[in-house]
């Protein structure tokens, strides 16, 4: 049986590391791939086909990469039509029909938890196995990864409104991953651990996924790929202006999901990641009631500045009307027309 291995995990949380680790050891990233830029010079190690149908489907809802909403998934999976469906379980179908008996295929993105039910139907209904990956990384790295990557001259009011939203959103991501993910092989492998001893961090989390890592004596070609100077950020709160609760929920969350890297599917830590994701669902729902006049009010300064912009736009339109108005009757004033 061919396999489908999706990488998954909070953006910056080392997806693409990992992703670049299972090319290496010989296992199929459908091509092309995303380009590498500044922002990963190392590359991403994702399908471009499989990015864009991700990223113009839920943009447009919208949904973020990381969303700090509970109901996100639910958002999106909402708005899948059968032709959508239909169109991704084409080109899987196709990428498959490519690949040898008993290969993998390695389908990395950090928006398929969203809508991992679609993902579980259209992998069933070519025949093939699915299996997950999961990255997991301490939330402040995370949150200081993607400041350095997306929040480079912003203010600091902005950067520590994201700084929160992003927290809560990592969280999110690892709620809905987790619970997504059990009815599936699956692999949790923190950032730490890969770019510390990838082979211990793979060896184990290919045993549990069932797919042979190969050879991995060295010299081997991950050696010059992941290092241990990759982690360059701190995983102290020192710096991060995040509310203490949220803090505290956070930190309760990576505690619970690291107990599922040696055992991915223990009861205990399942059942605690379900009362902690009831936890911050409550507290998402209280934030957003103390916050709603704030929400009210931004909203109301927005639609003040589109109808600015509007009827700005509609005096430029009079005025070249009017313009192109003169222009045209002053020929006739002068005789040149009959």
């Amino acid at each position: 049986m061919k396999k489908v291995l999706v990488v998954t995990g909070s953006g910056r949380s080392g997806t693409s590391s990992v992703a670049g680790t299972l090319k290496r050891l010989g296992f199929h990233v459908p091509q092309p791939e995303v380009e590498a830029d500044e922002r990963n010079p190392r590359g991403y190690y994702e399908p471009l086909w499989i990015a864009d149908f991700h990223k113009f489907w839920l943009n447009a809802i919208p949904v973020r990469t990381i969303d700090s909403r509970p109901q996100a998934g639910d958002i999106a999976m909402a708005d899948l039509t059968p032709e959508r469906e239909e169109t991704l379980r084409a080109w899987l179908a196709d990428e498959l029909a490519q690949r040898p008996d008993g290969d993998v295929v390695v389908i990395k993105e950090t928006r398929a938890y969203w809508v991992y039910p679609l993902w579980q139907r259209v992998v069933a209904a070519t025949g093939a196995e699915l299996a997950s990956l999961t990255m997991l990384r301490h939330p402040t790295q995370v949150v200081r990864s993607r400041d350095s990557a997306y929040l480079t001259g912003m203010s600091d009011e902005a950067r520590l409104q994201r700084e929160t939203t992003n927290v809560a959103a990592w969280m999110n991501s690892v709620f809905v991953t987790e619970r997504a993910t059990r009815e599936n092989p699956r692999a949790f492998v923190p950032y730490y651990d890969l770019v510390g001893d990838w082979r211990a961090a793979m060896t184990r989390a290919c045993a549990q996924v069932d797919v042979d890592p190969g050879d991995l004596t060295p010299p081997h070609a991950v050696d010059d790929f992941v290092t241990s100077s990759l982690n360059r950020s701190s995983d102290a709160w020192d710096g991060l202006t995040v509310p203490a609760a949220l803090r505290d929920l956070a930190e309760r969350t990576w505690t619970a999901a690291n107990v599922l890297v040696a055992t991915p599917d223990d009861a205990a830590a399942t059942a605690e990641l379900d009362a902690l994701a009831a936890e911050y669902a409550g507290l998402y729902v209280t934030s957003a009631a103390i916050a709603s006049d704030e929400a009210t009010s931004q909203v109301a300064a927005a639609r003040r500045k589109l109808k600015e912009r509007i009827a700005a736009k509609d005096e430029r339109i009079a005025e070249l009307e009017a313009r192109v108005e003169r222009l045209e009757a002053a020929p006739k004033r002068r005789g040149w027309l009959r």
